[in-house]
């Protein structure tokens, strides 16, 4: 039988996360009253998503800033543009050993185990978990017509080594920042994505459960899908199973919640690495048809509409922008190789700078821009441009003040991507058909 609520049942207090989230980077804190427009643009359709500044411990090393800093900024924009609805700021990618860096200007908290994932759990550990959850040897029905989730003991045992470690990380996670900061106060979120294979619906279940019994009160889980979730670019797999993961996932996620006392707000939360455009459609599909919630994570799809903008304002910003190609192809081993797991680029398919030098704005801004639609769109170009914010961030002044006096050019690229190509068709499917790339 399963373990009963009141031995897996988290912690009371817990803030409660909106039904629909959306992760927006910032890499260089210049973006929030654009990416707040696009969110208001949202609620005028009468979507409400609630923006999550995200930024983690590995960017801001790369570009020199604090955690405090996106507070700062969300703050800051916040105040500029009258936005009176519900912001967070995320921890992104949060460990044990960096999270202190983030308790007092985060409210949402994204606790990263994916290190200790496929790392064996004490054999003694297992077998306890497995005598509280006998129903894990029997076949589980899931809510909403999703099916059966079957598990043999053998299945269920190998899962539970698998996980277990990684389940009692995020516990230990939670109550590190819990001890610093009221319970109430912010949100709890688990990522499992960054790791080598992708978690099926049953080992997201005895995922849920082990997090129950450390109780932590998730209102997020990021699990692996099936697919390739390359930074900056569309995804790259089987569209039809990725939507069955989805919803057998969704359906899990409702399972756990009755069984084991998790918040009812919990949600999936997806890593998209940006512009995963071919899934949006069935991620909405699956929203609209069951009413199930959603956190979708960009990475730097923001950074990205600023090297576009720099480029569509010509001139000095022009050069500015093709110089950050330069460099990065120049440094592209290095630069790719903290993303190496995450990025496909094909050598023979970037440009050399001195052809690039001799583009035209509209020629630069083709390559990059993520539009399917079009012949000269460059996904190896673009997924450079993605990774080599690290130049941008060493040219400092110089990139910021051009970016300040691109200002308009970069505030209505970064509106409308965010607007036009991602909230639109997450969350309102039909309507957003004639404009998505």
């Amino acid at each position: 039988m399963a373990a009963s609520r009141q031995e897996s049942e988290p912690s009371a207090a817990f803030l409660p996360i909106e039904k629909y989230s959306f992760g927006v980077g910032d890499r260089f804190a210049r973006e929030a009253k654009p990416q707040l427009e696009a969110c208001a643009l949202a609620a005028r359709e009468s979507v409400d998503v609630t923006p999550v500044w995200n930024k983690s411990h590995r960017e801001h090393t790369i570009v020199g800033s604090r955690p405090e800093s996106v507070r700062e900024a969300a703050d800051r924009a916040v105040k500029e543009t009258g936005w009176n609805r519900v912001f967070r700021v995320d921890a992104d990618h949060a460990t044990f050993e960096t999270v202190n860096l983030f308790l007092a200007s985060s409210d949402y908290f994204t606790m990263d185990v994916a290190e200790t994932i496929g790392k064996p759990a004490p054999r003694a550990e297992v077998e306890a978990f497995l005598e509280r959850h006998r129903e894990f040897s029997a076949p589980i029905e899931l809510p909403t017509g999703a099916g059966t989730l079957r598990l043999d003991a053998e299945t269920a045992e190998r899962a539970a080594g698998k996980y277990l470690l990684a389940a009692k990380e995020a516990g230990r996670i939670y109550r590190k920042i819990a001890a610093a900061k009221d319970p109430a106060s912010f949100i709890t979120e688990v990522s499992m994505d960054e790791t080598d294979s992708p978690q099926t619906p049953t080992e997201l279940l005895l995922i849920l459960a082990a997090l129950a019994d450390e109780r932590v009160p998730l209102q997020a889980i990021a699990p692996k899908f099936t697919g390739r979730f390359n930074k900056g670019v569309d995804y790259v797999g089987d569209v039809g199973q990725f939507e069955r993961e989805f919803r057998a996932d969704i359906a899990a996620i409702a399972h756990a919640v009755g069984a084991y006392g998790l918040p009812g707000t919990l949600k999936l939360s997806v890593h998209s690495g940006s512009d995963k455009f071919s899934i949006y459609p069935a991620i909405h599909r699956a929203l609209d048809e069951t009413g199930a919630g959603l956190h979708l994570k960009t990475a730097g799809t923001t950074w990205l509409e600023e090297v576009i903008g720099l480029a569509e304002s010509g001139g000095e910003a022009l050069g500015l922008a093709k110089e950050i190609y330069g460099r990065a192809y120049a440094r592209r081993e290095e630069l790719c190789v903290p993303y190496a797991p995450v990025i496909d680029i094909e050598a023979a398919k970037l440009p050399a700078p001195s052809e690039v030098a001799r583009w035209s704005a509209e020629q630069f801004v083709r390559a990059l821009r993520h539009d399917r639609r079009c012949a000269e769109y460059n996904p190896s170009l673009r997924q450079l441009v993605h990774v080599g914010y690290r130049i941008a961030a060493e040219l400092g002044a110089r990139y910021l003040e051009m970016v300040d006096a691109c200002r308009k050019t970069i505030g209505r690229n970064v509106t409308t991507n965010l607007f036009e190509r991602h909230l639109k068709p997450l969350f309102l499917g039909e309507r957003a058909r004639a404009t998505a790339p």
